[in-house]
């Protein structure tokens, strides 16, 4: 099964670029702006009664106990877990440097039910996997609990072939610290 590095890697040798240098950067950065203008081609919509456990999901997000919150994030990147008849546990991928998000979802990929990166494509990972696994030390600052009365808008699940790159987008909007200073905190942690 190809990890997504191994995916990312082979997108940069078919435009003729080298992984790290300043070419292969521009060149992810103007698949990211690309995303940004056409999001609808990273996204489909999906009722948020029906998330999907193991997807991959935008949408905009309040705490119902944000007061007593340092700081959360507004617009969570988030893999479902494991679903509960008021809301879910979801591994929060803003909440780690994008660099640490791209080796979670490597690890991860090996518990892909297929690797077709299709509609049909989901992550089987259960909270006790994520406990039991201790090279999956990436996760620990994501894991989250949601609860579906304080989601604010609709999901936007991320097509499967897309995760990598959803994963890089700086879309994360946190209320109460700066980016740095979260990822600074998360990487205490592990």
């Amino acid at each position: 099964m190809p990890y997504l590095i191994d995916r990312i890697k082979e997108s940069l040798a078919k435009e003729g670029l080298t992984p790290r240098t300043r070419e292969a950067r521009a060149w992810l950065m103007s698949k990211v702006e690309e995303m940004k203008v056409s999001n609808t081609a990273l996204m489909r919509y999906a009722d948020k009664s029906n998330t999907i456990i193991g997807k991959m999901y935008f949408y905009f997000y309040d705490p119902k106990t944000k007061e007593k919150m340092r700081y959360f994030d507004k617009f969570p990147l988030v893999i479902p877990v494991e679903e509960y008849k008021d809301g879910f546990l979801g591994l929060n991928l803003h909440y780690i440097h994008p660099k640490f998000r791209i080796n979670l979802l490597d690890k991860l990929s090996e518990t892909l039910n297929n690797d077709n990166y299709d509609e049909k494509t989901k992550f089987r990972v259960t909270y006790n996997y994520l406990k039991s696994a201790s090279r999956l030390f990436e996760a620990t600052p994501c894991i989250k609990r949601y609860l579906y009365n304080q989601v604010r808008s609709s999901f936007l699940e991320i097509k499967a072939d897309e995760w990598d790159i959803a994963a890089l987008l700086p879309a994360e909007n946190f209320s109460g610290a700066t980016t740095d200073q979260v990822h600074a905190d998360s990487r205490k942690k592990f």
